[in-house]
Formats: structure tokens, C-alpha cells, sequence
């Protein structure tokens, strides 16, 4: 059977299994939600867990650990290469995450596992799954064009795909934010443009965006949830925790931003 490997275990995240496990345990231990239960859709970062584990481990929290359902994992392609999708299960420290064939499938949207084998976008977001929601399966989508029509004809494909399948569906897009700024620039252009997520304004967040010229790597992951997600009854995207790399390093000079967010 043929299982996608981990590519940046040891790297991103510990790929001993019980150092990962107590890891992701301290992430989980006294995390805050901010009164969110059970969110349509979370926004988690996908930099080492030594910078941004904890940021994504909020947003984690936030769901029911008995879930058992479909999660839609999309993240960007770092690589350059077109959306796709990937039919195989993944293989963490933790254990295999099964694969949503049935649901993949629906999305219509072409599987290739070459093209996922170097992607930690979505890598990182799989032991916080296993973790978390162990009898939950996936459904990973990496998207290479992330202008707001292609972000929403995602989430658009993503719906007819629940219709289809009747699968209780909840969603991960995988976005760091700012690269390489000063700290107190991270802070102010990635909070502009989370804010204008408050209401799922995604014209605002993408012009916001283009504005600022903010270098968030998965605003398309983002708008691609939150476009399903309102399609299912969501009306907000709330901000659990907002960091930076700097938090971590002590180093505000050149930092990359971290946000934990809930679509409700």
C-alpha cells in the first residue's frame, strides 16, 4: 500500500514519537479557546513546533477530540506546483492518518503524490490531527494558484463534496503570515488583515493584503475555508492567539507571524 512519508520529521517537529507525543501534550495543557467549541474551520501555521507549535495547538483545542469525521487540510504550495490533491494515507510518528478517498474523489480535483512528497505545509498540520481526533481522516488539498476566485471555487467544490458525500466535514487551512519583517511590523500588517476576517469579508482581507503587500503564504487556504464554512452557517473568524517566531528567539528584528483563528 502506498503511503505518503514524512518528509521534515526530525526538522519541523520531533519524529520520535514520544517526544512528539509530550510536545503536543504541553501544547494541548491549559490551552485557551477563547469560548470557541467545534468551529467549521480552524487556521493554524505550519513553521517548526519550537516556533509556532503552541499558536497552532490553540486552534486545535478548539475541537471536539471525539471527532471522527472528515478533515479538509488545505495548504499552500511552496513548491510552485499546481492544486492537487492526494489519495493516500500519511504516515506520522503518532501513527497512519487515513485518507478520505471517497471525499477526495468528490473535490474533483486532480491527486498527485509526487507533488505532495516535499510539502510541509500540510505535513506539519498531521500529528496535531492524529493527536487530537485519532479515528479522524483527511482530505488534503495543496493549492497552487490563491487569487480570491480560485479560493473560492475551492471552497465551492468543498461544499458540493459534503452534499455528495454527507461526510461531517471540518477544515484546517495551513498559513504562517508575515516573513521576515521586524516584529512590530508582523503585528500591525497581519493583524490589519485578520481583522477584516471578523465578518468573512474576503474582498477586504485581499485587498488588505495587496495594500500592506503582507506576505502570508496561505491567505488563499484561508479564504478557501471561510468560503465553505459560511456556505454551512459561519458568520465570524475569531482571533485565538497571534504570535511571532520573535516570541521564541528573542530576535524582533526579522520574524514571521503566527495565528491561531476559529471560523464560526
Amino acid at each position: 500500500m502506498q503511503v505518503r512519508t514524512p518528509a521534515v520529521a526530525g526538522m519541523f517537529y520531533p519524529g520520535e514519537p514520544h517526544h512528539l507525543e509530550q510536545l503536543l501534550e504541553r501544547f494541548f495543557l491549559g490551552a485557551e479557546t477563547a469560548g470557541v467549541s467545534d468551529p467549521y474551520a480552524i487556521v493554524a501555521p505550519h513553521a517548526g513546533y519550537v516556533y509556532s507549535g503552541a499558536v497552532a495547538g490553540r486552534a486545535f483545542a478548539t475541537l471536539p477530540s471525539d471527532f471522527d469525521g472528515t478533515f479538509v487540510v488545505i495548504g499552500p504550495s511552496h513548491g510552485g506546483y499546481p492544486t492537487c490533491t492526494s489519495a493516500v494515507p500519511w504516515e506520522t510518528p503518532l501513527g497512519i492518518v487515513d485518507t478520505d478517498t471517497a471525499f477526495v474523489e468528490a473535490l474533483r480535483i486532480p491527486a498527485n503524490e509526487s507533488f505532495m512528497r516535499d510539502e510541509h505545509a500540510l505535513e506539519v498540520q498531521m500529528p496535531f490531527i492524529k493527536y487530537r481526533c485519532p479515528r479522524a481522516r483527511i482530505a488534503p488539498v495543496m493549492m497552487g494558484l490563491q487569487n480570491i476566485g480560485s479560493a473560492e471555487a475551492l471552497g465551492e467544490r468543498i461544499v458540493r463534496a459534503i452534499e455528495e458525500t454527507g461526510r461531517d466535514v471540518r477544515m484546517v487551512a495551513s498559513s504562517d503570515f508575515s516573513h521576515y519583517v521586524p516584529d512590530r511590523v508582523a503585528r500591525s500588517q497581519d493583524l490589519y488583515a485578520i481583522e477584516a476576517l471578523a465578518d468573512l469579508d474576503l474582498e477586504r482581507f485581499y485587498n488588505r493584503i495587496a495594500e500592506r503587500r503582507i506576505t502570508a503564504c496561505g491567505y488563499g487556504p484561508i479564504a478557501s475555508v471561510c468560503t465553505a464554512a459560511e456556505a454551512k452557517g459561519a458568520k465570524h473568524a475569531r482571533l485565538l492567539e497571534y504570535a511571532t517566531s520573535g516570541d521564541a528567539t528573542g530576535d524582533l528584528s526579522s520574524v514571521v507571524g503566527y495565528a491561531a483563528l476559529a471560523v464560526v
